[in-house]
């Protein structure tokens, strides 16, 4: 047998699939820095590293479990996918679509609830985190779990980055998985969870996380002098109240942003000048800002050219949904069928 027969007739190994990885982000406004530093920043590091194949989804059905004014959130929409790509994700490496887009979100949300107990429900912390204190509770803030579900399995994802803060609800996720297949058959698959390894920002009191809703951050965007201005008056170590009093970086909200977008060297300078107090909190503040304003000038400068285009970023989130949309069918005909639902054959 000929050397080029013997080719011919081996098996060709099949391409390793790649993990696919899923992240949703609400539009609730301008991207802050601890949006930045806390996850998009990675995730664009993951996407240019093209180990995993990536889709990231703008869950707007998510943003309407509270009330909300119906032309700013499609502003917001549009500002989120244009911060987005303006921060690197790029288009071409990975999959960007807006969660309504894809209408098979909301179906297999139902039929999940048909399978998640009622009391799994009650017991989310966010739920009541989030309806304390409100006059008007919406039935969607109490089941938008199933949907962040539905999100996920959707896509047969395999990993889902998430925060602490999230894990309960991928656990629904994963027994939810369980569930439809113990009563169905195997069709949607349990996702692991990538606990992020990033640092987790504190508001500018000091006091809890970032947060537009809080009024304690800064928005990614801001002009300089609005940036500078918000990071001066920022919290740092309650018991450095006099310039020659030493301070304590491990308690530093500002030494935790240093970390994140100064080079190492800044960092141990940092550390020392902060506890020998050569420096103030605003000479600390003046050189973290001066780094972060650095790594920004590319991103404003891609933001604006966007901005101008708005209609490059709506043919992105379509050419997304389109991509999304392909795997969303192939899976909810899967469930279609296992469930006994629908009448063609």
């Amino acid at each position: 047998m000929t050397e080029s027969a013997t080719a011919s007739t081996s098996p060709v190994p099949a391409p390793a699939r790649r993990p696919r990885v899923l992240s949703g982000i609400q539009p609730s406004g301008e991207l802050h820095i601890g949006n930045y530093l806390g996850a998009v920043r990675t995730w664009v590091r993951q996407v240019d590293a093209g180990e995993e194949e990536t889709l990231f989804c703008v869950v707007d059905a998510h943003a309407i479990t509270v009330p909300y004014k119906a032309k700013e959130l499609k502003e917001r929409v549009l500002g989120l996918a244009t911060d987005l790509i303006a921060c690197g994700l790029d288009p071409a490496k990975t999959t960007l679509f807006v969660q309504s887009d894809v209408r098979e979100h909301t179906e297999l949300a139902w039929y999940l609830a048909t399978v998640t107990p009622l009391g799994d429900l009650s017991r989310m912390t966010q739920f009541k985190e989030k309806s304390e204190d409100k006059e008007f509770v919406s039935t969607a803030l109490f089941t938008y779990p199933v949907l962040m579900s539905a999100d996920i399995l959707l896509y047969k994802a395999t990993v889902v980055p998430v925060g602490e803060d999230q894990l309960q609800h991928l656990e629904l996720a994963r027994e939810t998985a369980r569930r439809f297949n113990h009563r169905f058959g195997r069709i949607l698959r349990e996702p692991k969870a990538r606990l992020s390894s990033a640092p987790r920002i504190m508001g500018l009191d000091g006091a809890t996380k970032m947060s537009k809703s809080k009024g304690n951050s800064i928005a990614l965007f801001d002009e300089p002098d609005v940036f500078w201005k918000k990071v001066r008056g920022a919290f740092t170590d309650p018991q450095r109240l006099k310039l020659s009093d030493p301070g304590r970086p491990e308690v530093c909200n500002i030494f935790t942003m240093h970390k994140a977008v100064s080079p190492d060297a800044t960092v141990a300078e940092v550390r020392k000048n902060c506890t020998t107090a050569a420096w103030g909190c605003v000479d600390c503040k003046k050189v973290m800002f001066d780094n972060f304003d650095r790594e920004l000038v590319p991103l404003r400068a891609k933001r604006k050219e966007l901005q101008a285009k708005p209609e490059l970023v709506h043919a992105v989130l379509a050419e997304g949904a389109d991509s999304a949309r392909a795997i969303a069918e192939t899976t909810m005909k899967e469930v279609r069928d296992a469930m006994g639902i629908g009448g063609n054959e």
